[in-house]
C-alpha cells in the first residue's frame, strides 16, 4: 500500500529566513520523470557519440585542419581547383564579385583610384591571365592589395580575372583570348 505523503509542512526556519515559511514537499511526479528521462539520454548520448560513433570535437578539429591544409598548403593545388575560362556567365559572376570587392580601390569603371587602371596597356604585374590570377590570388601587400586568393577561393579569383580579362579587352578592342595564352618564359 502507497504510503501518503504529507504536504505543506513547514520546516520551521522562519526566524532564520526573515519570516519566509518554508516547505517540505516533494517534487511533482511529471518533473522528476523529465529529469530522468533527460539524465538517461545524456548518458546514452555521451557512449553513442565518444564509443559508438567515435565522434569528438579533436578529431573534427584535426580532420578540419587536414581539409584546410590540402587546400590551401600548396599553391598547385589551390591553382587545380578552378579553371579561367573566359565565358558570358564567368564575366558576369566575375563582374559581381569585382563589384563586392574591387570596387573600392580600382573604381567602378576600372579607371584605377587607390589602385591601378585596369583598362589600359600598363600592367604592373603582367597582363596574360595567369599574371592577374596570381596578383588577386597573392595580392600585392607592398602597394596596399590584399591576398584575395584565402578570402574568395581559386574559382571566385577566377571569375574575377575573367571579368577583368573581359574588360580590359573591350577597352582596347582586343580578341580576350590573347590574354589567355600562356607567358612566354615562365
Amino acid at each position: 500500500m502507497k504510503q501518503k505523503v504529507e504536504r505543506d509542512q513547514i520546516l520551521g526556519h522562519e526566524d532564520e529566513a526573515d519570516g519566509i515559511k518554508e516547505y517540505d514537499n516533494p517534487l511533482p511526479d511529471w518533473w522528476l520523470g523529465l529529469f530522468w528521462i533527460t539524465v538517461i539520454w545524456g548518458v546514452a548520448y555521451l557512449v553513442h557519440y565518444h564509443f559508438i560513433a567515435h565522434r569528438s570535437p579533436e578529431a573534427a578539429l584535426a580532420q578540419e585542419l587536414a581539409d584546410a591544409e590540402i587546400r590551401w598548403a600548396t599553391p598547385e593545388a589551390a591553382e587545380a581547383e578552378a579553371e579561367l575560362v573566359l565565358s558570358a556567365e564567368a564575366v558576369a559572376e566575375g563582374e559581381g564579385i569585382f563589384r563586392t570587392y574591387c570596387v573600392a580601390c580600382h573604381g567602378a569603371n576600372m579607371m584605377g583610384g587607390i589602385g591601378p587602371n585596369l583598362l589600359d596597356d600598363e600592367w604592373l604585374h603582367g597582363g596574360t591571365s595567369e599574371n592577374i590570377v596570381k596578383t588577386i590570388t597573392d595580392g600585392v601587400p607592398a602597394m596596399g592589395m590584399v591576398p584575395w586568393g584565402p578570402v574568395l577561393g581559386a574559382e571566385q579569383v577566377n571569375r574575377v580575372a575573367a571579368y577583368v580579362v573581359s574588360k580590359n579587352a573591350e577597352a582596347l578592342g582586343r580578341d580576350p583570348s590573347d590574354a589567355l595564352r600562356p607567358s612566354e618564359g615562365s
